[in-house]
């Protein structure tokens, strides 16, 4: 069962995030742009009414994210993108509307959260990375 009070659904990109909150209390939306500094990341969700709990898609950016959610109390389930529920009649895919989905399946908990992997995890992971590609495979 959710308990946050606000549902953050990030649109998570190297470059940008973009960001739309759902408060529940007052069914206000919020949504912005972002850089993708965690420090700005965090900044913003700060402001929000809390408790808060933050959904994004995994991806190329990996965990560095939730990672620093994390570590600051902040609730973060990274999604399995795979294993997402699009909404059929969407024609028009736009980051403020993929921000805005991923708050609404975290807030109903229709999602299948990856596991973040420990520093220890992501370490070996870099490491096995590496030497394949010195080994050309």
């Amino acid at each position: 069962m959710f308990s946050e009070r606000t549902s953050v659904g990030s649109d998570v990109h190297a470059r940008s995030v973009v960001a739309c909150a759902i408060d529940t209390v007052t069914g206000e939306l919020i949504c912005c742009r972002l850089t993708p500094q965690h420090v700005d990341v965090l900044g913003w969700i700060s402001c929000l009414p809390s408790p808060v709990a933050v959904a994004y898609e995994a991806g190329p950016t990996r965990f560095g994210l939730a990672v620093a959610l994390s570590v600051a109390g902040i609730h973060c389930e990274v999604l399995a993108p795979s294993r997402l529920q699009r909404p059929a009649d969407e024609r028009v895919k736009t980051d403020a509307r993929d921000a805005l989905h991923l708050a609404k399946l975290l807030r109903l908990g229709e999602f299948t959260a990856v596991q973040v992997p420990s520093a220890a995890e992501e370490a070996t992971r870099d490491l096995v990375r590496r030497a394949r590609m010195c080994a050309g495979i």
